[in-house]
């Protein structure tokens, strides 16, 4: 459908997306401003998510406590924290500390964005699917719509947009089996070389990322298998470290990793945020912390003049520079763990949050 708006008078901000980024700007803005109508639309139901938990690193909440302190405080009440990682490898459980780390599901902290906007007067559509928009009937759009971004699609030559796909495979499940602290578990299984990437998000379950190899994953016959079948084969591979737990499916489908990127973050008064914007590789988990900060930042932003050019030059300038340095350091992550197939032999490198 085509979104237009329908209040005259004060500023009228779209927010296409209902995800963490679009839902706490829409907040942070506001609780600022009343008066102001803001809307949030959302292609899914209110209660449906895809993925599991979210991971916060302790730098991450630093960040966070920058934001609204409310929401702040109901995020931290929620939030499972642990205070280092677990590398698996052949069998030996290796503890690295110094690494502090929080996560939530995102379902909760979905649910707990929508009723900190409700309170606040922003205005929800959900099952509302955008096809096109038009930028002129808003004083500013934000495109918070994630990977498959309707908006970015439609001004993709403006936004200069970039997508590479990488060449492993990977499936994001959930599993009632709690893991103490984030892990990342390497095994060999019949021929083939996996890695799970796991975390608690509750005190009933944690996430289950696979990722392995195309040519392992073609070995495997994962093309032709079921869902049922994909991850009874995993509990297969990971045993030891499933303890007897099934692997969850949530629409869990094997994928490849696609690295998205924009050489301009704005055009007239359109701006991307969070995954709309960019890609961040999983295996450095800070996708949602990325999307949150934007959010954050862009609100400083508008907040600092009331011409939206400006502000949105502003808004790229001061956060252009910290996300080119994470997605650095996500590049990194991503080629080791396209590579590590190769051999496993010697050290590990663990690149984190």
């Amino acid at each position: 459908m085509k979104i237009s708006g329908t209040h005259e008078g004060d500023l009228r901000i779209l927010c296409v997306g209902g995800g963490p980024a679009g839902l706490y700007f829409a907040l942070l803005h506001k609780k600022v401003h009343p008066r102001h109508h803001v809307t949030v639309v959302e292609q899914n139901r209110a209660d449906a998510t895809y993925g599991w938990g979210v991971v916060f690193s302790d730098r991450a909440l630093t960040f966070l406590r920058e934001g609204d302190a409310q929401f702040m405080a109901d995020l931290t009440r929620r939030l499972e924290s642990w205070d280092d990682l677990t590398v698996v490898h052949r069998d030996e459980a290796m503890p690295i500390d110094g690494h502090g780390f929080t996560a939530i599901a995102r379902i909760e902290l979905l649910r707990l964005l929508q009723r900190h906007c409700a309170a606040a007067g922003v205005e929800m559509r959900f099952e509302t699917r955008v096809e096109r928009i038009d930028p002129s009937e808003y004083d500013l759009v934000v495109a918070s719509d994630g990977v498959h971004s309707s908006v970015r699609e439609q001004f993709a030559q403006q936004f200069e947009s970039r997508s590479t796909f990488l060449r492993n495979k990977y499936v994001w499940y959930g599993t009632h089996r709690v893991f103490k602290t984030l892990s990342l578990i390497f095994r060999e299984f019949e021929g083939g070389y996996y890695v799970a990437h796991t975390y608690r998000f509750s005190p009933q379950a944690s996430t289950f990322i696979v990722e392995c190899d195309a040519g392992t994953w073609a070995r495997g016959g994962f093309g032709a298998m079921s869902d049922g079948q994909s991850r009874a084969y995993c509990e297969r591979i990971f045993a030891a470290d499933l303890q007897g737990q099934p692997l969850l499916s949530n629409k869990s489908t094997w994928a490849t990793f696609n690295v998205l990127s924009n050489q301009r973050w704005s055009h007239r008064n359109v701006v991307l945020i969070g995954d709309a914007l960019r890609s961040v590789h999983f295996s450095i988990g800070s996708g949602t912390r990325l999307a949150l900060e934007d959010a954050i930042a862009l609100h400083r932003a508008v907040e600092s003049t009331r011409a939206v050019a400006s502000a949105l030059e502003a808004f790229e300038t001061a956060r252009r520079p910290i996300v080119e340095k994470i997605l650095a350091a996500a590049e990194q992550s991503y080629e080791w763990y396209e590579r590590f197939h190769e051999g496993t032999e010697g050290s590990l490198l663990v690149l984190t949050h």
